[in-house]
């Protein structure tokens, strides 16, 4: 296993990061020696908070079940007494014009249950991480983006959008990628006006933090460029 302490130094510094990048993975199995999550929380985005505050914890289906529109982007199936929550749900969305159902079937899915998803700052991570997500302001998450695509590892994908929790599987299919956020992830984990998000394959962190140095000082040295052009050419 990497050593993921160091990663996330490597990281945390060059990018300006105000929040710990958080682990996630999914198990077949709960792992040996990670606590178990209890407790309630109202969507699934909720651990993110919980694990960039510092804690390590799994979760199994049922912790998820508060959250259909989480748990349909984590390929969980609600219980039958709770499944019209996600066709409520979604009736409301398309109702206020927040979504149209011709948009549902772009929505990135896992393509299987996981039996345990363990949470963790990443540099506490207790196993290889899936996705690790970033949150930060656009000029971090830029840095982070010009990293991925140097190291090839970007996804060919725009910005995506609601739901958040879309971008774990999307990340899994299709590489680094941002994500705008939405009205109900930045509720439920505070995350400010200003913040977007990363999310990367976990297979390709160590790749895309051997680039971070690069992309930072190119950007530095660009910053002068541009300042002395400005001055240079602004009448």
């Amino acid at each position: 296993m990497l050593a993921y302490k160091q990663l996330e130094d490597r990281l945390a510094g060059p990018l300006r990061l105000g929040r710990r990048p958080v682990a996630v993975a999914f198990r077949d199995s709960p792992p040996p020696g990670v606590a178990k999550f209890t407790g309630a929380v109202p969507s699934g985005c909720s651990f993110w908070r919980i694990a960039a505050e510092g804690r390590t914890f799994y979760t199994v289906p049922s912790d998820h079940f508060n959250c259909p529109v989480g748990s349909y982007t984590h390929n969980v199936a609600l219980p039958e007494d709770r499944a019209a929550e996600l066709t409520q749900a979604l009736g409301l969305m398309g109702e206020i014009g927040y979504i149209r159902m011709e948009d549902i079937p772009g929505v990135f899915r896992l393509p299987s249950t996981p039996a345990a998803v363990i949470y963790a700052p990443l540099g506490d991570s207790p196993v290889d991480p899936d996705v690790v997500l970033f949150s930060g302001r656009p000029a971090s998450v830029m840095l982070l983006e010009e990293a991925a695509r140097r190291a090839g590892v970007a996804a060919q994908l725009p910005m995506l959008g609601r739901p958040t929790c879309m971008a774990v599987p999307a990340a899994l299919a299709q590489g680094t990628l941002a994500s705008a956020g939405c009205i109900g992830n930045r509720t439920y984990t505070e995350l400010g006006d200003d913040e977007l998000y990363v999310a990367v394959p976990g297979k390709d962190l160590e790749r895309i933090a051997g680039e971070v140095e690069t992309i930072v000082g190119a950007n530095q040295k660009l910053a002068e460029y541009h300042r002395e052009r400005r001055e240079l050419l602004t009448r």
